[in-house]
């Protein structure tokens, strides 16, 4: 069985050194609640939940999967029992509003656990994985009355929340929905239609599940303009419910009618969800449901980045341990451990690159989803308006940076620690084919990485005019700026300005050919995406580098972990982040080479 050890002290650098939490939850209303000592016992207790708890649980999960009878779904054995452990530990409320029975602590420390989570047991982290942006939604869309029945329920974690979106005909064009909702006697709607891919859409962990459901009102505009978003419940809230026998109420007109079969994730239930005139209350104004969604989306896609992240460190934890072990070959320098029949396969460079691959993914994806978490911080708890503005905006620009690049690169991490372990890497035992599995999905749900990478350049950078971007260059320029005569870092701010200012230049080009041909945007926008993660994660290295050199200079007797910081930040200077040339030379080729060619010439050579 795989093992994992959260990077506790890789989180204390990032956190407390590189990025100074202290003193940002110093600066947020009600942060002072997250003082060191509350911080490093919520991750030390999340450590231990996630290893002891959810991880023994994860191959298992895998192989035994979900069961659907009658309508009801049944996770796989011990899934239940350490979700009670994840509600009596008050983990479901803890950056919740307190207002609504949660602890009021920062959202950053959630995304923490929540790499923990993934890292251990994906499958079993989507079954709440959904509830917090479900209560975000309800928190800014809903009605009072609304919040007052499912918020506190949520928080608490005795409900679970899903998001209901896509049909088996329209994947992400939501404007082709058919699900209808029609105006009832009582102020409420009848919801019918069926929706496809819901995650933990039925299972039996908590007391009941809140849909929150896209859908169209008989006179509603076409395409995406008329869409709504509703409130389903699969039982119908009473406040004399659960009675004394434990009876949950009244069974809403919402069903599973079958589980996906998937490639991974196999503990988690994937369902279709049938809703034949089931009960629904319309959340925020008709025919907007699409912006209230939003809230939810936008949650749900850092959460999925943050699963790439988890999943990297588990494969190079495993893979590091399994290279320090196995033996095979001699070192072409010579034998490293001539008292034993040969030497371990950590001492050839190939290998060496793959679990340096990995362990500069898993450090640099961990510096984002941190950075990017502190954005939310302020966003959510902020009190300077200009602060919240450019905290929004950031938020906005790095949200599919965060969920495509984190999964893309994620993949590749979890493959290359299949390659580490050899034939062994491919059977079931090890548990690593299990993470590639698993990872794969994460590039595909809430939205793909071309999706991703269209929201980016289109919608992020270009509808902007590029002033989205410049907010987060400028802060790159300054670093540089402020670092230009520090001969010890060299070696990573020079390139560093250089493609800073190579971004901008890009994506004015592409600005400008996309005024003639808006087919450019398409064409480029993947590269774009993949450009734009390394050069922010060739940032977030720099200013680590500086801190281990601050470290370093000041004496510290943890000099290997510094060194370490310092060699991982220029492999990946050095082997990685060549990777830009590449993709810039891609979409400097525009969209001629992708749309020459006819649809139907497509397939010659070939029947259809």
């Amino acid at each position: 069985m795989p093992d994992y050890q959260a990077p506790l002290r890789d989180l204390r650098f990032v956190m407390d050194e590189m990025l100074d939490y202290p003193a940002h939850y110093a600066r947020l209303p009600g942060g002072e609640e997250a003082s060191p000592d509350v911080v490093s016992a919520i991750l030390e207790e999340g450590a231990r939940f996630a290893r002891e708890v959810l991880l023994p649980l994860n191959q298992s999960g895998d192989r035994e999967g979900c069961l659907l009878e009658g309508g009801e779904v049944k996770a796989p054995k011990g899934f239940k029992e350490a979700y009670a452990q994840y509600v009596e530990g008050g983990w479901p409320s803890l950056a919740a509003d307190p207002a609504h029975g949660g602890q009021g602590l920062p959202h950053s420390l959630a995304m923490v656990l929540n790499e923990m989570i993934c890292s251990t047991n994906l499958a079993w982290g989507m079954y709440p994985g959904l509830s917090h942006g479900a209560a975000d939604a309800l928190r800014h869309h809903g009605t009072e009355e609304q919040q007052a029945t499912y918020l506190t329920k949520l928080v608490e974690g005795s409900w679970t929340g899903t998001m209901c979106l896509t049909e088996p005909h329209c994947g992400t064009d939501l404007g082709l929905i058919k699900t209808r909702a029609v105006p009832t006697d009582g102020g409420g709607f009848e919801i019918t239609g069926t929706k496809i891919f819901i995650s933990a859409g039925e299972h039996d962990l908590a007391e009941n599940i809140v849909h929150l459901v896209l859908a169209k009102l008989p006179d509603a505009p076409e395409g995406s303009r008329g869409i709504s978003l509703f409130v389903v419940p699969k039982y119908l809230p009473n406040e004399h419910l659960p009675d004394a026998d434990g009876n949950p109420g009244e069974r809403n007109g919402v069903v599973c009618g079958s589980l996906e079969h998937k490639m991974g994730i196999h503990g988690n239930a994937t369902c279709v969800m049938n809703f034949d005139s089931a009960k629904g209350f319309l959340v925020g104004a008709p025919n907007k449901g699409l912006a209230c969604m939003f809230t939810m989306m936008n949650a749900a896609r850092l959460g999925v980045g943050i699963q790439g992240l988890g999943l990297t460190e588990a494969s190079f934890q495993n893979a590091l341990a399994y290279a320090r072990d196995r033996l095979q070959m001699r070192a072409l320098s010579g034998a490293k451990a001539p008292e034993k029949a040969a030497d371990p396969i950590i001492v050839h460079p190939d290998v060496r690159r793959m679990l340096l691959t990995q362990k500069a993914f898993a450090e640099g994806g961990r510096m984002l989803t941190l950075y990017t978490a502190q954005m939310i911080d302020i966003v959510e708890h902020g009190t300077d308006a200009a602060g919240k503005a450019r905290a929004e905006t950031l938020l906005g620009l790095l949200t599919p940076i965060v969920k495509a690049f984190l999964t893309e690169v994620g993949f590749e991490a979890t493959n290359e620690g299949v390659q580490v372990f050899g034939g062994h890497g491919f059977i079931q035992e090890w548990g690593m084919e299990q993470l590639v599995r698993d990872a794969r999905i994460t590039r595909l749900y809430e939205g793909t990485t071309g999706i991703q990478a269209l929201d980016l350049l289109g919608r992020k950078v270009l509808m902007s005019q590029g002033e989205s971007l410049k907010v987060f260059t400028r802060e790159i320029h300054k670093f540089c700026q402020a670092e230009e005569g520090n001969s010890e870092l060299a070696e990573f701010v020079r390139p560093l300005a250089k493609l800073n200012q190579e971004w901008g230049e890009m994506t004015m080009a592409i600005g400008m050919k996309a005024m003639a041909d808006r087919e450019e945007v398409g064409a480029a926008s993947v590269d774009y995406l993949m450009y734009s993660g390394y050069a922010t994660m060739a940032y977030l290295f720099a200013r680590a580098a500086k801190q281990a050199r601050i470290a370093l200079s000041e004496g510290t007797e943890e000099g290997a972990f510094y060194r370490a910081k310092l060699d991982t930040a220029r492999f990946y200077f050095q082997r990685l982040l060549p990777r830009t040339r590449a993709h810039k030379a891609v979409l400097e080729a525009g969209a001629e080479p992708l749309m020459a060619i006819s649809a139907e010439d497509l397939g010659l050579g070939f029947e259809i």
